[in-house]
């Protein structure tokens, strides 16, 4: 519905840019009659996920307090997934103009920067702007003050904001030219105020100042568009984009794997059931040790937590003894638990956890598989033969572990 969103890309991700969180509390507020965004931080970046229904987006103006302050928060979710913040402040009334005069322009005096690699470097960056957002035209300087042209490109629909967010950001891009780091982003925004409506084609006053800057904004006639007191940016990381773009969030799923005839010879005590103890691994003898070899926990102790050290102790006495024999240098071996993933053993649970740093140290020398219920031993045997790190087994049903996007 917003295609010029996709012109907005931080490290490789679309990101909402923090210019139309500040319009859209402004539009917001405009319905209750506040005309000044007294303070707005942004919590989290607002990611657009490269797939699905989309991204739903709230925004919340509470109650006035005595003097018409009202609290204001922007919220957004996909599809039913939980809300999350990505920006919170308040608005109020009283916004003033922040004029200046651009009856002659460029200002007198003023030296004029170099734009046309701009875009090169705030790409360098990891700013990656579309047409729509490279609306720096002409940049000066005067003193500390940054001065600068931005327009719309033609064709691109202003009407529909009050100020729209790609000029607005444009607005903020000659920063970078006056020294403000080139990889910031808008962090906290104090004292925004809209003068005028669809501006298309803007002339800009930045000016440095404590933490942030300040930015004014008027039309080609000098007529106040927009003002704001002060703004501070801030670097973002990729680990930040990455947590907060629900498209790279994944879980755990576990999936039925197809089984064949193929099945495993498996190393197991004289009744067929599961070793216990270091001593029956050593009991094993023959030409040929199997090439997997289950091994089950001891009956559990009296107490919670003394079973759950008492499980963790066997299970790393078993590792220990398992890597130390030369003669299981071949083989793998699989600890078979029940209720170890449902959680309902919290002992096996701990075996299990510890099984799995092992695996992750000696690839392919151990194996988990998780009952539940009776198994048959053909089932288990030819659930081991597809080779998988960890195995559920559900009556006669075999699930394999997999990452999914939530």
């Amino acid at each position: 519905s917003h295609p010029w969103l996709a012109d907005h890309v931080v490290l490789g991700s679309v990101l909402v840019p923090g210019t139309a969180l500040v319009e859209l509390v402004l539009r917001a507020a405009d319905e209750v009659g506040c005309d000044l965004l007294e303070e707005l931080t942004l919590a989290a970046p607002l990611v657009l996920p490269t797939s699905g229904s989309g991204v739903q987006v709230q925004v919340w103006l509470g109650e006035p307090d005595g003097s018409g302050r009202r609290s204001a928060s922007v919220h957004a979710r996909e599809a039913e997934g939980p809300w999350t913040l990505h920006a919170s402040g308040a608005v109020t009334t009283g916004a003033e103009a922040a004029s200046f005069d651009v009856a002659v322009w460029p200002p007198k005096h003023a030296e004029p920067l170099e734009v046309a690699d701009c875009y090169d470097e705030l790409a360098d960056a990891g700013l990656t702007y579309g047409p729509v957002f490279q609306g720096l035209r002409a940049a000066w300087k005067l003193g500390e003050d940054i001065y600068a042209e931005v327009r719309l490109p033609e064709g691109t629909d202003g009407d529909a904001y009050g100020l729209h967010p790609a000029l607005f950001d444009a607005a903020l891009h000659a920063a970078a030219l006056g020294g403000v780091e080139a990889g910031g982003v808008p962090f906290s925004w104090t004292g925004v105020s809209l003068h005028a409506s669809g501006a298309l084609h803007l002339r800009v006053r930045i000016r440095s100042g404590g933490n942030g800057m300040s930015v004014a904004i008027a039309d080609t006639s000098g007529a106040p568009v927009a003002s704001v007191e002060s703004l501070v940016v801030r670097p973002l990381s990729a680990g930040q984009l990455q947590a907060a773009d629900r498209d790279a969030l994944f879980t755990v799923d576990w999936v039925p794997v197809p089984l064949t005839d193929e099945r495993v010879e498996l190393g197991t005590g004289p009744e067929g059931e599961p070793l216990r103890t270091p001593a029956d691994l050593q009991s094993l003898t023959g030409p040929a040790i199997p090439g997997t070899v289950l091994v089950a926990p001891p009956a559990g102790a009296a107490g919670m937590v003394e079973s759950v050290h008492v499980a963790a102790a066997w299970a790393l006495e078993m590792v220990q003894s398992w890597l130390a024999d030369d003669r299981f240098v071949s083989s793998r071996l699989v600890f078979v638990t029940r209720g170890a993933v449902s959680g309902v053993d919290l002992a096996a649970a701990a075996v299990r956890g510890l099984v799995r740093s092992a695996q992750s140290e000696n690839p392919g020398r151990f194996g988990l598989v998780d009952l539940d219920g009776d198994c048959e031993v053909a089932v288990l045997g030819q659930g081991l033969a597809t080779d998988e790190p960890e195995l559920l087994v559900r009556g006669n049903e075999v699930l394999a572990a997999r990452l999914v996007r939530t």
